[in-house]
């Protein structure tokens, strides 16, 4: 029986993909084989001596230790794409909310409240303060083509906006999934340099924090409207505020306010919505569940931060699964130890991520005492070993 931990309110129907024969699920478990989370901060929690896999539902993973994991064999797991579209959706409504003023004019309605027929008449006098421009024809850059950046990259062109995208690290499948009438800059500078409207969708990482500042905002137009969906530290928050008091950026719009952009004028904050949809709730949980599930039944890695992706089907027999630093030699001590306990192995794969190599073994044999365990546990390099 595995124990789950959930930090978070998770979804019932994702959860409900969890066999009550084999999980148990709870909020209070001090010894979790799993743990399931959206947003809670790991990073000052004692990390439990049974937690073999941590799963975020939802793609942001900066509130898990990640190095802490690896070093101690955890597996972290994500789910791209599962909330891709309600963040899109969201995006969309951010362009045009900062194309028109429809915050203010919304706020100046509700003081009409008391002005009986008046209403009518003074909406019609006072809308020309809250006019703004149309999206069709602008330029946005999408900063970021992954599961997210595209689907807005897509929607946007179909709009009537002319799109340019920047992704070092563009993925074939997901360059295969953009239209071919959005323009692909070959640098961040030229994209910035072009755009009325930017959409960040960029994880939150070491080198990204604060990579929208002074010196790449000098390199905008002025009056453009920057997009934050994606995490706050994204953007420098002193170089933004001199950039909207200068002219420069015209509007901020942002899923993750905190209290100095909450201050400053011509900002636009949302109380982290993108994927706070039923649907995208549901996607994320019942991907994360699904990917545990592959973990502890079959050893399969699929979505990991922090692990190599492995996928194998059962060949028969028994599986063992052993995770090492990826250094040479490895692979053929592991064998030779079971190899030594007369275990024919039958298939195997052996994948790498940076430090991290992970091998999934079938062998002949049903079962295997555990004292092999210890056996490959002593091999220098070895951190993590699984009977399955």
């Amino acid at each position: 029986m595995y124990k789950v931990l959930t930090l978070n309110k998770i979804d019932p129907q994702g959860l409900s993909h969890f066999p009550d024969e084999q999980y148990q699920i709870g909020n209070d478990f001090t010894d979790p084989d799993a743990i399931v989370l959206r947003s809670f901060n790991m990073h000052e929690m004692d990390l439990p001596a049974s937690l073999k896999a941590v799963a975020r539902a939802g793609a942001g993973v900066n509130n898990i230790p990640i190095d802490k994991c690896t070093a101690k064999g955890i597996v972290v797991f994500n789910t791209p794409g599962a909330n891709a579209n309600g963040v899109k959706e969201l995006i969309l409504a951010g362009l045009l909310l900062a194309s028109r003023d429809i915050v203010g004019g919304i706020a100046w309605a509700k003081t009409l409240i008391g002005q009986g027929d008046q209403v009518p008449a003074l909406v019609e006098k006072g809308k020309a303060n809250y006019g703004g421009y149309e999206i069709q024809g602008k330029t946005l850059a999408v900063i970021g083509l992954g599961a997210i950046g595209v689907l807005v990259a897509n929607a946007a062109q179909q709009l009537g906006m002319e799109v340019i995208g920047y992704d070092p690290y563009l993925s074939v499948s997901q360059a295969l999934k953009l239209s071919n009438k959005i323009q692909v800059a070959r640098t961040v500078e030229s994209a910035l340099g072009q755009a009325d409207f930017i959409s960040l969708n960029i994880p939150q990482t070491s080198e990204t924090k604060h990579y929208i500042c002074k010196e790449k905002m000098k390199l905008m137009k002025d009056g453009v409207k920057i997009l934050n969906f994606s995490r706050g530290g994204l953007v420098n928050d002193a170089d933004l505020a001199d950039a909207i008091e200068s002219g420069k950026v015209a509007r901020y719009v942002t899923d993750f306010p905190d209290e100095d952009v909450l201050k400053m004028k011509n900002t636009i904050c949302i109380p982290h919505l993108g994927a706070s949809t039923e649907e995208s709730e549901t996607n994320c949980a019942i991907m994360a569940v699904d990917q545990l599930r592959e973990y502890f039944e079959n050893g399969n890695i699929i979505n990991s931060v922090n692990f190599p992706q492995v996928d194998m089907e059962r060949s028969g027999g028994m599986r063992v699964v052993v995770a090492n630093h990826n250094v040479p030699n490895m692979v053929s001590q592991i064998a030779s130890i079971l190899g030594n306990e007369g275990a024919n192995i039958q298939n195997m794969v052996n994948k790498n991520k940076n430090d991290v190599a992970y091998n999934i073994i079938d062998i002949d044999k049903k079962e295997m005492p555990e004292e092999v365990k210890s056996r490959l546990l002593a091999i220098e390099g070895v951190f993590m070993v699984r009977f399955l």
